[in-house]
């Protein structure tokens, strides 16, 4: 948990000159007593491709630091434009506002800032060499983005964790380093022998029809023509009684048919509804989302 928290940012002169100094209101509030002071640091970015034009502006040290609410104003010099390059001058840099203990940063707020001429023909038509009384910046101040660091302050307790627990357990547990691909190799052998079996019990299904099949030959007497007949008729009767439960079964398949499209139908019903209520929740979703606020 943070001993200082930073409530609020306020830039008292915006849009200025490029060349005027900037003021900043800040508030912030301490949980408890500090032994040492808050050092404040403001850092002009001179260029997007290197950290070498940056430019710290200024440094203010506030102590000490009683427990409640603190507000007071930061003040920094302009950059010096001899530390940064001519085709940086103009455009879209950052500005950095931090704040350490015991040289340690615990906050950041970078804003953006559009350095541009005061006139649109200028802007229009830049000259060679920037004009910087005319130059005005303008600073993003309602986009700030933070950044919060954990830190030790003066208790030992307060320190953030800088490894992650030990944990004994883990160094018992064997290594699966020699059983890596078994359950694969198990899987394999179950799938051979499963196939070896079906084509044995081919095998033997096919030898028993030709045993059959040749048992057909050494059958007994043929039946009398009058009992044939009486056969015949009872395997039409038989065949007449299946032939009307297979009506019957296909009636009922069709019916279970109906039903079953009726319950896509429905399920398709509850599908697009909870579609419908993703989008609604998305788009509360979208509406609920708020801008970053500094705190």
């Amino acid at each position: 948990m943070s001993v200082v928290s930073l409530l609020g940012v306020k830039i008292l002169n915006n849009p200025a000159p490029f060349d005027a100094k900037y003021q900043f209101e800040i508030t912030f509030e301490c949980l408890e007593p500090l032994q040492k002071d808050l050092e404040w640091k403001l850092t002009y970015v001179g260029s997007a491709t290197s950290s070498e034009h940056d430019q710290e502006l200024d440094s203010l040290l506030v102590g000490p630091i009683p427990v409640g609410v603190n507000k007071f104003i930061f003040e920094a010099d302009s950059p010096d434009l001899k530390r940064i390059p001519t085709s940086e001058i103009l455009g879209v840099t950052v500005i950095l506002l931090s704040c350490s203990y015991d040289d340690r940063e615990f906050v950041r707020v970078g804003y953006y800032v559009n350095n541009e001429y005061d006139n649109e023909e200028m802007n229009h038509e830049p000259p060679a060499k920037p004009v910087i009384e005319k130059v005005r910046r303008n600073i993003l101040a309602e986009k700030p983005r933070v950044t919060r660091f954990a830190i030790k302050w003066d208790s030992e307790d307060s320190a953030p964790a800088e490894f992650p627990p030990e944990q004994p357990e883990a160094d018992a547990v064997e290594d699966d380093g020699a059983a890596y691909g078994a359950e694969e190799e198990e899987l394999e052998a179950a799938e051979a022998e499963a196939e070896a079996v079906t084509t044995a019990d081919g095998v033997k299904e096919n030898g028993e029809d030709e045993e059959m099949a040749g048992a057909e030959d050494t059958s007994g007497p043929t039946q009398p023509k009058a009992e044939e007949e009486e056969s015949d008729a009872g395997s039409e009767d038989l065949e007449a009684e299946s032939s009307g439960s297979e009506d019957e079964e296909i009636e009922e398949e069709e019916g279970e048919g109906d039903a079953d499209e009726e319950m896509q139908m429905d399920e398709g019903g509850d599908g697009a509804m909870h579609a419908e209520a993703g989008k609604e929740k998305g788009m509360q979703g979208e509406q609920h989302q708020g801008e970053v606020m500094v705190h």
